[in-house]
């Protein structure tokens, strides 16, 4: 594919919101997560909430959106000086050109679920003021964040579990290179709700503590909530020294089991292979793999597996996802960001809660953080159903 400039991002997560309060936290080794107190939910697990969803309301002429979801994707919208940046690129395309590709997992499912505890005793009646178009359908993100941003061309939502808002890079990219839009906001939003994390629990995926991926006691996830977005444009043929762009990405879908990986990494170690080929790179010029790393004992050795049998035992690799949780659909964008933080600040991220790695992993784990020139990163995001997603990202020289 030919490269594009990532010309603005924006990352919001309960680390905080805003690219310096998550680089902070990466350089700081600190982590988000905290006993779940969450709604009505009676589970002894640890979740990344972020605080204010509560209280917070989008903006008045888009009332009729407002669910937890679209509050946190109108936060992340406005921070970092995103808005500002989408809004110079529509003066320069015109609002036609700027296409919108967002993913999420259970959009706003949480005001389904608040909606059936208000239902018509003796009908069963969901109450009036219910809106599941504009709140819980999936659609509703890039509508709300197609509105927000006075946008009009062509927009979709992904929702392929945690590799939706990496996914989205590639649909944009073809997108661009069909000459269907000019640039393209991709990113997205996950929210907690009670689906999610009885969903999970009955899954036996959760932790009782805060997760600890590729440790030899791990013993599941934790579920948090996210935004990210990024502005794609078109990059000239010899970009200004330091543009970052998205060089490559990669997918597969291995299907082997509808919540299980394939024991030996097929479909990941594809997805990894095809983005290094997009990209046309080797897996020597990648500096630092960002895992997928969900802390469960399944998935952290089948990509473990992939990633040893691409990279060796010397590419730098951690999984974040002790800081924030497992953002599911909003995972993708908010490790790809975090990969381009490690980039402009030349800091691989260490594994908060991580203590002792798994002596039979074999990849190069990192515990501590490690300051270091960071010229490629590859990033996973691997979804449910083995529908998985590598992309690759680097600055300009």
């Amino acid at each position: 594919m030919q490269p594009l400039a990532i010309s603005r991002y924006s990352i919001v997560n309960c680390l905080g919101a805003g690219s310096r309060a998550i680089a902070d936290a990466m350089r700081d080794r600190r982590s988000g997560l905290a006993p779940c107190d969450f709604e009505t939910v009676a589970l002894d697990t640890y979740i990344g909430r972020v605080p204010g969803l509560e209280e917070a309301r989008v903006r008045s002429d888009l009332a009729a959106y407002d669910c937890r979801n679209n509050r946190l994707a109108q936060i992340g919208i406005e921070v970092d000086g995103f808005a500002g940046a989408v809004a110079r690129a529509r003066e320069r395309y015109g609002a036609a050109r700027i296409g919108v590709f967002l993913g999420t997992s259970t959009s706003g499912i949480l005001e389904t679920e608040v909606a059936y505890r208000h239902r018509d005793p003796k009908t069963g009646a969901l109450p009036g003021n219910y809106r599941y178009a504009q709140t819980h359908n999936t659609f509703s993100l890039a509508d709300f964040a197609r509105r927000y941003l006075e946008l009009q061309g062509p927009a979709f939502v992904v929702s392929s579990a945690c590799s939706s808002t990496a996914k989205v890079c590639g649909n944009a990219a073809r997108m661009i290179a069909a000459g269907v839009c000019d640039a393209a906001v991709v990113g997205g939003v996950d929210t907690l709700c009670l689906t999610t994390l009885y969903g999970f629990h009955s899954l036996e995926l959760t932790s009782r503590g805060p997760c600890r991926p590729f440790d030899a006691g791990r013993d599941g996830l934790s579920i948090g909530e996210g935004a990210g977005f990024a502005l794609l444009e078109r990059v000239e043929a010899r970009p200004e020294s330091g543009t970052m762009l998205l060089l490559g990405v990669g997918e597969s879908c291995d299907a082997f089991h509808m919540s299980t990986p394939h024991p030996d990494g097929l479909g990941a170690r594809f997805a990894m292979q095809r983005a290094l080929e997009s990209a046309r790179l080797a897996p020597a010029d990648i500096d630092y793999v960002n895992l997928h790393g969900t802390a469960t004992r399944t998935n952290d050795a089948a990509e473990d597996r992939s990633v040893w049998e691409l990279f060796g035992g010397e590419t730098p690799c951690s999984s974040t996802k002790g800081a924030t949780g497992h953002l599911l659909g909003a995972a993708g964008i908010t490790e790809i960001i975090i990969s381009i933080l490690a980039i402009e600040h030349g800091l691989m991220p260490g594994s908060v809660h991580t203590r002792r790695i798994d002596p039979v992993l074999r990849s190069h784990y990192l515990i501590e953080p490690r300051k270091a020139r960071v010229r490629r990163v590859l990033s996973n995001s691997f979804g449910f159903g083995g529908s998985n997603c590598s992309v690759v990202l680097g600055a300009a020289g």
